[in-house]
């Protein structure tokens, strides 16, 4: 409305009354509707979303490096691999978040995305070590408002026997 206001310069009365009107309706509608939730309209975690991106970038820095240092060296040492990393993540919004997120990491590839893991090429060996992921599935859920646990390098998983 307030874009609209702006572009339009009227500001009778009568129009602001009816599109406040228009607006109320159309959210109690939508919440009525069951369609108004975090993922249609996810703009409370937007801050939390703008750090995560701040995050990625070095991450992406760090990734482009790697990259050519491999490709770049005499013997051109990639190793490309196929590998599932889990997704802690339980809505689709973080699932997509996670893929996405290692899809822009250079050397990595979100191939396929199931309930429980995400198919990823690597270009390296050592890009995809799945608790090489675990920061990236945490921060990115934490991002659009999830609560990950998400197991590290050393932790014990469950029904692991040493």
């Amino acid at each position: 409305m307030a874009t609209w206001l702006t572009l339009s310069g009227y500001f009778k009365p009568m129009l602001l009354s009816l599109g406040v009107i228009s607006i109320v309706l159309t959210i109690w509608i939508a919440k009525r509707m069951r369609i108004l939730d975090g993922e249609t309209a996810p703009y409370l975690t937007a801050p939390l979303t703008i750090g995560y991106f701040a995050w990625l970038f070095v991450e992406i820095i760090k990734a482009n490096i790697a990259v050519v240092r491999a490709v770049m060296s005499p013997d051109m040492a990639i190793s490309p691999t196929l590998t599932r990393i889990p997704t802690p993540q339980k809505t689709d919004i973080g699932k997509v978040m996670f893929a996405n997120s290692i899809t822009l990491t250079p050397g990595t590839v979100s191939v396929d995305i199931q309930d429980d893991h995400i198919l990823v090429h690597a270009l390296l060996t050592e890009m995809s070590d799945p608790e090489d992921f675990a920061e990236m599935a945490e921060r990115s859920g934490w991002a659009i408002g999830e609560n990950i646990d998400v197991p590290r390098k050393g932790d014990r998983i469950s029904g692991e026997t040493s």
